[in-house]
């Protein structure tokens, strides 16, 4: 049902999500696609789907439009490439707008344990 307007998107999704290394990304959707698609409920255009490694680390079952996102992106070689380098958050909100987060945890660098053994002293 919505599959085939999220391949329009992913294109977009896939640089937003490269991008995201450097900080949280926002594509504005098109409402009308999703209302024309759908059954005109609006309750459920509010999603997050969690990735870790490449695969789907949340429950989103309860959501049509969160589970066809996540199969195209999945189905796709290139974006399921960039989702297997870390973990990335992907959220709609009511306004319908997608943000991509990179929350892969920073390692812990050689400074900063240097810095904590000072201060622990």
């Amino acid at each position: 049902m919505y599959t085939y307007i999220w391949n329009k998107y992913l294109p977009v999704i896939r640089i937003l999500l490269k991008k995201s290394v450097t900080g949280d990304q926002l594509l504005n959707l098109n409402r009308d696609d999703f209302e024309r698609a759908g059954t005109g409920r609006k309750a459920g255009y509010k999603f997050t789907i969690a990735y870790t490694d490449g695969k789907v680390s949340n429950v989103i079952s309860g959501s049509d439009l969160a589970s066809h996102l996540a199969a195209a992106m999945l189905e796709d070689d290139a974006t399921k490439t960039v989702l297997r380098t870390g973990q990335f958050e992907v959220i709609l909100n009511t306004k319908f707008q997608l943000t991509i987060k990179n929350t892969t945890p920073q390692p812990v660098t050689a400074n900063e344990i240097a810095a904590v053994e000072t201060e622990q002293g």
